[in-house]
C-alpha cells in the first residue's frame, strides 16, 4: 500500500498554522506504486502534442548535377556542371556532400502521435497521485519540503477564492513552500541549444502542483509565480503530475478537490462512479513480508516436508593428478613433494644433504668392491677356466702329432 493513513488534516489557507478539520483519506490515494507504467505511459502520452516535422521533397536535389562515371580517378557521386567557380565539380546531391539531401528525410505522414490504453492511463494517474503523498519520493524528486507539515497537503476551500498573486505566494510560504519557491527562483539558466532563441530561452525547475475543485480566481492567481501549475481535479493530467516520466511531485490540495478524488475514483469495493467500468488497482501483496509469511505456522503446517536429495555417486578423481585427494590417501605427500623439488633446488639444505649421502655412498661401494671383491670376482674366475681348458686342449693336440 503506498500510504495508510486514516484521516488527513485541513489547514486553513488564511492561517495555515491552524487546522480546520480532518478528511478521510481517498482510496485512490492508497494505490500501488507502478514506476514502470507512469514512465511508460508518459512516454506515449507526451508525444500526442507534437506537431509534424518534416523537410520538403527536393531540399538538396536542386542542383543540376551528374556523375563523371569511371576513368578519372574520382568517385562516382554527381557533380555539379561548369567551371570558372569553386563550386563547379563539387559532389551534389548525395547525403554524404555539402548541401546535399538528407539521408532518411522526415515525412509529415510519420506516425507522429500514439494511441494509449485509457485503463492503463488512469492506472498511471492514481499511482503517480499515491506517490506525491510519500514524503521520501517528493524529496528525491527535489522538492523542498522540510517545512511543510504533512503530506498530502491539504488546504480549506476558501484558497479556491483567492485573487491576487501577493495572497497566493503568502498562502504557500505559511504552507512552509518558501523554500521550495526559492529554489525554483534559483535554477533559473539559459536552455542549452537552438531553443534559447525560439521563444524559450529560460528554463528552470518545476514546483508545487496546486490541484483545485472550482475556480474562483485561483487559477489567474496562481499562474505568475514561477514553478506553480494549476490543474483541476476533474482534469488530471499525468504529464504534470509526474513530469518527465518521474512521478513525486509535490501537490497542495484544496479540501473541495481532495473529497472529490473518492467521487471521481470511488473504492475498492465498487467501480469508479465517474469512470466508467474502471476499478482501481490493487497491490499483489497487502503484507509485503515474504519471509514472515513462507516461516509463519499457518503455511508451514499445510506445506509437505523437505525432500531429501537424490543419492549421487561422487565423482571419481586420480590421486596421481589430484593433490587434494593424494593427500587424504597419503597425509605428507604434499611436503614430501615439497622436498623432492628443494632437492633439486642448488643451494638448498636438502640438496646438500642429497650430494652428501651421494658421495658417502659412492665411497662406501669403493671401498667395498676393493676389499671384498679383488681379483676372485666371478668373471675372472669363469676366464680362468677357460683358459685351462684351453691349455689341455692345447697339450691333446702336441701328443696327437
Amino acid at each position: 500500500m503506498a500510504t495508510a493513513r486514516p484521516v488527513v488534516s485541513v489547514y486553513k489557507f488564511d492561517n495555515p498554522s491552524e487546522k480546520s478539520n480532518t478528511i478521510p483519506m481517498p482510496v485512490a490515494l492508497t494505490t500501488p506504486l507502478r514506476p514502470d507504467l507512469v514512465r511508460y505511459i508518459h512516454t506515449n502520452v507526451s508525444k500526442n502534442r507534437r506537431q509534424p516535422v518534416a523537410v520538403t521533397a527536393k531540399a538538396g536535389y536542386d542542383s543540376a548535377a551528374a556523375s563523371w562515371c569511371t576513368g578519372r580517378a574520382v568517385a562516382r557521386v554527381p557533380r555539379v556542371h561548369g567551371g570558372g567557380t569553386h563550386r563547379a565539380g563539387q559532389g551534389a546531391n548525395g547525403n554524404m556532400c555539402r548541401g546535399g539531401g538528407m539521408f532518411a528525410p522526415t515525412k509529415t505522414w510519420r506516425r507522429w502521435q500514439r494511441r494509449v490504453n485509457v485503463t492503463q492511463k488512469r492506472h498511471a494517474v492514481v499511482s503517480a497521485l499515491a506517490a506525491s503523498n510519500l514524503p521520501p519520493l517528493v524529496m528525491a524528486r527535489g522538492h523542498r519540503i522540510g517545512e511543510v507539515s504533512e503530506l498530502p497537503l491539504v488546504v480549506s476551500d476558501g484558497a479556491e477564492s483567492l485573487q491576487k498573486t501577493k495572497q497566493a505566494v503568502e498562502m504557500l510560504k505559511k504552507l512552509g513552500l518558501e523554500e521550495e519557491l526559492q529554489r525554483v527562483l534559483d535554477s533559473r539558466k539559459i536552455r542549452k541549444g537552438k531553443g534559447k532563441y525560439r521563444n524559450r530561452r529560460y528554463v528552470m525547475r518545476t514546483g508545487p502542483l496546486v490541484v483545485y475543485s472550482e475556480d474562483g480566481g485561483i487559477k489567474k492567481a496562481m499562474r505568475n509565480i514561477p514553478g506553480v501549475e494549476t490543474m483541476s481535479v476533474q482534469r488530471l493530467n499525468l504529464l504534470r503530475l509526474a513530469p518527465g516520466g518521474n512521478f513525486g511531485r509535490l501537490v497542495v490540495w484544496t479540501e473541495g478537490a481532495f473529497k472529490k478524488l473518492s467521487e471521481i475514483y470511488g473504492s475498492l469495493k465498487s467501480t469508479a462512479p465517474m469512470k466508467k467500468g474502471y476499478h482501481l488497482p490493487r497491490a499483489a501483496m497487502e503484507n509485503a513480508d515474504v519471509a514472515r509469511i513462507i516461516n509463519s505456522d499457518e503455511v508451514q503446517s499445510v506445506l509437505r516436508p523437505k525432500l531429501e536429495a537424490p543419492r549421487t555417486l561422487g565423482v571419481k578423481y586420480n590421486p596421481l593428478k589430484n593433490k587434494g585427494l593424494m593427500e587424504k590417501l597419503n597425509p605428507g605427500a604434499t611436503q614430501k613433494r615439497s622436498m623432492r623439488k628443494r632437492a633439486c633446488e642448488k643451494g638448498s639444505k636438502e640438496c646438500e644433504l642429497v650430494q652428501k649421502q651421494k658421495k658417502t655412498r659412492l665411497a662406501d661401494a669403493k671401498q667395498y668392491n676393493s676389499k671384498e671383491k679383488g681379483d676372485d670376482t666371478f668373471y675372472k674366475k669363469m676366464m680362468k677356466a677357460y683358459e685351462a681348458k684351453a691349455a689341455e686342449k692345447a697339450d691333446d693336440e702336441e701328443e696327437a702329432e
